[in-house]
């Protein structure tokens, strides 16, 4: 893995890796939610493309680009109260979320309470979902090159709305992103996702069962595929333990390409929303903007502001761009 210094001085490939990264965000975002809707299903069983109708966002694009503004406002210098600020703003104002997720909605009920964080994460019952997890990718971005800071960034970030399994979910994401943009390899960035899980935890257990399931195949998609589904189930897909482990999972098993890993992962089921934004996330700072198809770019780049009503419209190569002056300027 190449240290922050080295990232720096070279400004394009950073610029290009920092785009990568948050269009797969987007990307991974739309394809899992197309490919997991049943017309899709029925027209193609597995899904290798968008079709020609429209693109949209869900709320892990719009909540990523939430925490992408966040951080640009405060300078990469971010708090608790920033991000208190930021959701009084841009989440708690609104009565309710058309693709929200219920944690997500539960700790803007919190702040609307008067709670403030960590409360507002910790009494919250779904504190455990992958809500954090899908919006940290800006948080492993700056810190690309430093997964120890965005371990800590991510907790600050994240127990807004989330506590235990929902922070170290979204630490796992953040620390894999910054890992992959500095050129870490797969172990690296497997190594970077387990280190801020604590022992004896059920997400720490599920990750190591995703590995072991990988491991068992020997890396064969096809006899690893159903394992996955089977044995890291909960009765709640937007689970950490299950949906995280199980993008972590999905990249031991094809991580050669940003677009093989992102239909792979999009194709998954279940939370395959989250599960495509999380590789989408990770793939697209490995590899770049530049390896990403130009429709995918194309049709994902202005989200609809389905879930965050700010976000409609936004240009999210500009917003990356923006992140990518930010390290820059981050001495």
């Amino acid at each position: 893995m190449k240290s922050r210094k080295e990232l720096r001085e070279n400004p394009e490939l950073l610029r290009d890796r920092v785009r990568g990264s948050l269009c797969g965000v987007a990307i991974g975002d739309s394809f899992g939610d197309a490919s997991r809707k049943p017309d899709n299903q029925m027209a193609y069983g597995f899904t290798t493309d968008f079709n020609k109708g429209a693109s949209w966002s869900t709320d892990d694009t719009e909540f990523a680009l939430l925490t992408a503004r966040t951080l640009i406002q405060c300078g990469g210098k971010l708090t608790s109260d920033r991000v208190v600020e930021a959701w009084l703003e841009n989440v708690a104002t609104q009565d309710e979320f058309k693709r929200g997720g219920a944690s997500e909605f539960e700790a803007s009920r919190n702040l609307r309470k008067g709670l403030r964080p960590p409360l507002t994460g910790r009494y919250n019952a779904y504190a455990h979902s992958d809500g954090a997890a899908m919006r940290i990718a800006p948080i492993g971005i700056f810190c690309a090159g430093d997964p120890e800071r965005a371990v800590e960034m991510a907790r600050i970030e994240a127990e807004i709305s989330h506590d235990r399994e929902g922070i170290w979910g979204a630490q796992a994401v953040a620390a894999a992103v910054a890992c992959a943009i500095a050129d870490g390899s797969i172990e690296e960035i497997w190594e970077a996702a387990m280190a801020p899980i604590p022992e004896e935890t059920w997400f720490r257990a599920s990750m190591l069962k995703a590995r072991e399931i990988v491991e068992k195949a020997e890396g064969d998609l096809l006899r690893a595929w159903m394992p996955l589904h089977d044995e890291l189930w909960t009765s709640y897909k937007a689970c950490v333990s299950e949906a995280v482990s199980a993008a972590f999972g999905v990249l031991l098993l094809s991580h050669d390409s940003f677009r093989t890993g992102v239909t792979v992962a999009g194709n998954f089921g279940r939370d395959a929303d989250t599960i495509g934004a999380i590789a989408g996330s990770i793939l697209g700072g490995m590899y770049g903007a530049s390896s990403i198809p130009a429709g995918w770019a194309d049709k994902t780049r202005y989200p609809t502001g389905t879930c965050l009503l700010f976000t409609k419209g936004i240009d999210i190569l500009s917003v990356a761009d923006q992140l990518t002056d930010l390290i820059l300027a981050d001495k």
